[in-house]
């Protein structure tokens, strides 16, 4: 089960960090926003993408949008989002839990600029109400994430 993987990743790799798990549902950054208290820009989305060949997650801010113009001068294509089961799949997360823990697949890891603008963000813990607190710095760290810009 996926919010089982991030729980084990996060005994692993931070016991420190708390995966809370809500009644209310994330499904939306509006509705996650809201059930953390949080502005909705604090909400760390991964998206699952492809260029090329290349098949990697962009965890952005929760306003941001990729821009076909940046991702292609990154990654030298544009961008192609994965269909819910590939996802699955892959990551071990349903779509709107996906998250850059506990994955099935090991993927490339990026984190947009946009997450800069705060300390704390809220990434999604594997299932549509889960969710951690964590430093912005520290999830990079934790993930192994390199540092991009390609949201708007």
């Amino acid at each position: 089960m996926s919010l089982d993987s991030v729980r084990a990743f996060f005994a692993a790799h931070a016991a420190d960090i708390e995966v809370i798990v809500t009644q209310a549902s994330s499904a939306t950054v509006t509705l996650a926003a809201q059930a953390h208290g949080v502005l909705p820009a604090q909400i760390a989305k991964t998206i699952c993408v492809r260029a090329g060949e290349q098949t990697m997650l962009i965890v952005a801010g929760g306003m941001a949008r990729l821009d076909n113009k940046k991702f292609k001068a990154v990654f030298g294509g544009k961008p192609r989002m994965l269909g819910a089961e590939e996802v699955l799949e892959l990551t071990s997360h349903p779509v709107v839990g996906v998250c850059p823990f506990g994955l099935a697949t090991p993927l490339p890891v990026y984190c947009d600029e946009s997450l800069r603008a705060y300390t704390e963000v809220v990434p999604a813990a594997g299932a549509t109400n889960a969710a951690v607190r964590i430093k912005t710095e520290r999830l990079a760290q934790l993930t192994g994430a390199t540092w991009v810009d390609v949201c708007q």
